[in-house]
């Protein structure tokens, strides 16, 4: 038996188990509460799982950090949590205490009313074993700053202006955070600490941000660092945000005139920006695409309801398998009618989920609900299972797919 529980005055034993885990090759530098506990670092809550009955100051067998995030799906803000930091010594690895504390994880979660779970994985396996599966992909493009020449000779520079931003100024790129965030599934709603610490904040180094800015107002921004040395160096843009056509055009010629700078220019974006529609030399853009973020539902029957659209008339069963959470575990009854949604647990998962409309694991059902994955494509790569030809049109119907980026590291 294991006992899970806050972590809240043993930082160096964190900070130890988060290094080794994470950088190993940099050994365990040691603690210093100046350099390891700035604002950015001590966002989120600590969490650990130890022995049962262990006193106040035993160390944990596992540990991990929780955030407090709100993230937006189908247009309405919901209540999510980033999970970070999963880390276990290895004398204590190999015995079921990452499982458990995943377990009681989701359990504190549904305590607190939380639709969704989101993580970055360091393995996609490990974690979809456990139910979380991929939400988004990230899209990197890496080019030669001179291959960016045509927004240059495109955009109107005398219509707009571009200069750097500090952290107390985050309040006037809201608006174009927003305006991109309107697009995308799971996008975060930010808070004033999440701006200063984990935007205009680094690990190691704190990025730039430049903005563009038309009528006194933020069209678009950049956050980037300069990577390398001298005659090999990058300009690695790790978020890239638009409000329309002249701002992606004023951003990238921006990344054009650090030609002089760096022999690269790194792009991580939304499949959605079109640069390698805009550029006259696409072939001369290495593109480059991979599985981003993972999320999972934490519990069904309250999200299901809360996300279902009553303008519409549904009513079908779904036999849901879930490996952490026993109250997901079950044949749900989704009625949908014009004023209501309500999703029920009908009973565990026995041979009613034979009978079922629809069969599927709960990595699936999240990424049909967050919008990743249709109904059909899921049906078409067996994730899910039908007993009814007529279910799949409906969950298409009731959760169609759309495009979903959550590209905040946590």
């Amino acid at each position: 038996m294991v006992d899970y529980r806050p972590i809240p005055d043993e930082r160096d034993v964190f900070h130890e188990y988060r290094s080794y885990a994470f950088r190993p090759e940099e050994g365990v530098p040691a603690y210093d509460p100046d350099k390891h506990e700035t604002p950015r670092a001590t966002l989120g809550s600590r969490r650990g799982v130890y022995e049962a009955g262990a006193a106040d100051d035993a160390e944990p067998r596992c540990v991990c950090r929780h955030y407090w995030l709100e993230s937006r799906v189908r247009d309405e803000s919901h209540r999510t949590a980033g999970l970070a930091s999963v880390a276990t010594p290895p004398e204590h690895r190999r015995r079921g205490y990452v499982r458990q504390l995943l377990a009681d994880s989701l359990a504190e979660y549904r305590d607190r009313d939380i639709r969704f779970s989101v993580l970055w994985p360091f393995s996609y396996r490990f974690y979809r074993q456990y139910g979380w599966d991929t939400c988004n992909r990230i899209v990197t493009h890496e080019c030669e700053p001179s291959v960016l020449s045509f927004a240059t000779a495109a955009v109107d520079r005398d219509a707009g202006s571009i200069r750097r931003f500090e952290a107390d100024e985050f309040e006037s790129l809201m608006p174009a955070y927003e305006a991109h965030a309107d697009r995308y599934s799971l996008a975060l709603e930010r808070d004033a600490d999440w701006w200063r610490y984990r935007v205009f904040a680094g690990h190691d180094r704190d990025p730039f941000v430049y903005a563009y800015e038309r009528d006194g107002h933020v069209r678009g921004y950049l956050v980037y660092t300069l990577d390398g040395e001298m005659g090999d160096r990058t300009m690695a843009v790790s978020e890239f945000v638009s409000a329309d056509r002249d701002a992606t055009l004023s951003l990238l010629s921006f990344c054009h005139d650090h030609a002089s700078q760096v022999e690269r220019v790194r792009l991580r974006a939304p499949a959605a920006l079109p640069l390698r529609d805009l550029a006259r030399d696409p072939d001369r853009i290495e593109t480059h695409v991979e599985d981003g973020p993972m999320v999972r539902i934490v519990d069904v029957a309250e999200t299901l309801s809360a996300l279902s659209d009553p303008a519409l008339d549904v009513d079908l069963t779904i036999a849901v398998e879930d490996p952490l959470a026993e109250w997901n575990e079950g044949v749900f009854r989704l009625a949908v009618a014009a004023d209501h949604a309500d999703c029920t647990r009908l009973g565990d998962r026995s041979a009613s989920a034979v009978d079922a409309d629809a069969r599927l694991e709960i990595g699936a059902l999240s990424q049909l609900v967050v919008g990743f994955r249709s109904a059909a494509s899921l049906e078409r790569t067996g994730g899910i299972e039908t007993a009814d030809s007529e279910a799949v049109e409906a969950l298409s119907t009731l959760f169609p797919d759309t495009d979903v980026y959550l590209g905040d590291q946590f």
